[in-house]
């Protein structure tokens, strides 16, 4: 139970994963041992959707038909619904750029909102489940919380936990710059949605800089899509954890490329669920997806880790019709 865990322990547990990047790639292999209702958006709409790769995005491209048909006989309200919906991320991805990178912003939640709503309402940018566009590079530009939480590990983590997790995030959180710098967040992505159930991979990758820059490394979170959750959700199962492309182990020259590719990583998804069975798998929640952005909630707080993804690249994810 997560109440026979020493908090200590915990806390300790968490600042290797996050604070300390260079600490397992010098540990030894191990085989053991990171409120709100969920919601559901109804009412989609949704196109028909062709099998296919994606189309070639523009600078905002979206899933609207205005992206993807230029023929002349678009009717007038529908081109006027992609207008502003275009508009609407456009604002929305600016102001995500001027907010300083982490924490909540009331402005952009609300602007959130209006895209998710406008989506809804028009049938773009949903069913992200099995459209084919939850597939590949992403970059975050905006986290309601630390940029760690966009990890889908944080999200297992307060599963197992539930009592003890907001108390040892506080601690790791309270580290200051520059002793502890978080950023950029990355996902990647590849959902195969003509597959039942829908199957795949994301892996997390969340920069974590210490000691003022010194060192530096990659927190990579590999897990597996073992499902849809109905059309805008991804059931996806935590598997493993790793501080990668560490900055002090290069300056080892090939020693340290040895230690960094034999170092394995930690079943982080296999010791939480011996902490709380099911705790490992978690839900993506996407309430907007098109060619170039996408909006992602925790299915546990879907009020409160809110995330904003960019297109860096297409994945090779493939489409099914409606």
């Amino acid at each position: 139970m997560a109440a026979s865990i020493p908090t200590t322990l915990l806390a300790a547990a968490v600042l290797l994963a996050c604070a300390i990047p260079l600490a397992s790639s010098f540990a030894p292999p191990s085989s053991g041992i990171c409120k709100g209702a969920s919601t559901r958006r109804t009412g989609y709409r949704t196109p028909g959707i062709r099998i296919g790769a994606p189309p070639t995005p523009t600078s905002l491209a979206s899933a609207a038909p205005s992206d993807t048909d230029q023929s002349s006989d678009v009717p007038a309200a529908v081109g006027s619904t992609a207008e502003r919906v275009e508009d609407c991320k456009r604002e929305l991805t600016q102001q995500c750029n001027s907010h300083n990178f982490g924490g909540y912003s009331s402005g952009i939640e609300s602007k959130i909102k209006e895209l998710e709503q406008l989506g809804e309402d028009a049938g773009f940018g949903q069913a992200s489940a099995l459209s084919g566009l939850m597939s590949g590079e992403w970059e975050l530009i905006y986290a309601s919380d630390d940029v760690t939480r966009s990890s889908p590990f944080f999200w297992a983590f307060r599963r197992a936990f539930p009592d003890n997790s907001d108390q040892i995030f506080g601690i790791t959180d309270a580290i200051p710059a520059p002793i502890k710098e978080v950023g950029p967040a990355t996902q990647t992505i590849d959902v195969d949605s003509n597959a039942r159930p829908v199957t795949g991979s994301l892996v997390s990758r969340v920069k974590v800089a210490t000691l003022g820059g010194v060192a530096t490394s990659m927190m990579t979170t590999r897990c597996t899509v073992i499902s849809a959750d109905g059309l805008d959700g991804l059931r996806v199962k935590v598997e493993t954890t790793k501080p990668e492309d560490s900055t002090i182990l290069q300056k080892l020259g090939p020693l340290g490329e040895l230690v960094n590719s034999s170092s394995p990583p930690f079943p982080s998804g296999e010791a939480l669920e011996q902490v709380a069975p099911g705790s490992s798998e978690v839900v993506l929640r996407t309430t907007y997806c098109d060619e170039g952005l996408r909006v992602t909630r925790n299915d546990d707080r879907p009020e409160e880790d809110v995330f904003v993804w960019k297109r860096v690249g297409f994945g090779s994810g493939s489409t099914v019709s409606l």
